[in-house]
């Protein structure tokens, strides 16, 4: 009868399991470590609430300041995982937006939205929206309370990013407006965006193995009440329906891919897209050759990781 208990009802590598008595098994991105001050960089962080109704939180990350009052962009940043795991406290996670706050100057709000299965999306895209308006709650006039953000954030210069899913949902919170939010975006990162469909293009035709992996990603937590599977416009930003990329809400974009990733012909496509669309901003793009999915994640030390958060470090003081 144990065995039966145990049945696995849906198992999504290299991420999760789902078994058959309700237990969730998470493969990877469950390690945490604390808020701390980083030695090397002088990044500080710490962890806030920002809704004790829903548990939502963030991890802030502040740089070194030259005055207790100087204000520095911030960056509202949505870490990957193919909305399944992770967290701004996982290990990796937390020492990458690290090296963005230490390379741009500026100031991050690591954004904890909730996972599905648990919490079934479009949950980590309303979190990430209500994160916002609480960031906006900061700006000149508002009731927000926290520090760091009412001191030393310019509120002319905002920031979304994100890796992987992250960019996704970066992605979305740029195109849909929010009449709640009261700061205007001055540029998104996309890094690595995951970014799908259901017709396969680029190397997706000849790789059927890892196309039908990321298929079953998206079919795992794609909302029941779609009806467009893997061409919801919330992953496929490019399919019929989904808002027009004119109406993207900031003026600048940069898109990073890497040579070996199966996403890479996707984050082309919508910078390609992009740039024929009749959007008036400035879109940059950048492709790391000889390296897989989110590798800057995986090897934040080596030399391609380290120019990579350079270059993301410039895009934002461009500003």
């Amino acid at each position: 009868m144990g065995s039966v208990s145990r049945e696995i009802t849906h198992d999504v590598p290299p991420y999760i399991r789902v078994y058959k008595d309700g237990t969730i098994e998470r493969l990877l991105g469950t390690d945490i470590i604390p808020p701390t001050f980083d030695a090397v960089t002088g990044v500080t962080s710490k962890d806030v609430i920002i809704s004790p109704q829903t548990g939502l939180s963030a991890r802030i990350f502040r740089p070194p300041l030259t005055t207790p009052t100087q204000k520095l962009p911030l960056i509202i940043y949505f870490h990957g995982g193919a909305f399944v795991i992770a967290s701004p406290a996982e290990p990796k996670y937390h020492h990458s937006v690290t090296s963005l706050v230490s390379n741009s100057r500026a100031i991050a709000v690591s954004v904890d939205y909730r996972l599905a299965p648990e919490h079934p999306l479009p949950t980590a895209f309303h979190d990430s929206f209500a994160a916002l308006r609480w960031v906006s709650s900061h700006a000149p006039g508002g009731s927000g309370s926290e520090e760091w953000i009412k001191q030393n954030v310019d509120f002319d210069r905002i920031f979304l990013a994100g890796d992987s899913a992250g960019a996704t949902i970066a992605h979305h919170l740029s195109i849909r407006p929010d009449p709640y939010i009261t700061f205007k975006i001055s540029g998104i990162i996309l890094i690595n965006p995951y970014f799908w469909g259901k017709d396969p293009i680029g190397s997706e035709k000849t790789d059927p193995v890892r196309k039908a992996i990321v298929d079953k990603w998206w079919e795992f937590v794609c909302p029941s009440d779609s009806g467009h599977g893997l061409d919801d416009p919330l992953i496929n930003p490019l399919v019929d329906g989904a808002p027009d990329l004119s109406g993207l809400g900031c003026g600048r974009v940069i898109v990073t891919v890497s040579g070996k990733d199966i996403l890479r012909d996707r984050g082309w496509a919508y910078y390609e897209a992009l740039v024929k669309s009749n959007w008036k901003g400035k879109a940059e793009m950048v492709e790391v050759e000889g390296e897989d999915h989110v590798f800057h994640i995986f090897d934040p030390n080596g030399d391609k990781a380290v120019n990579m958060m350079k270059k993301l470090g410039n895009f934002i003081n461009q500003c």
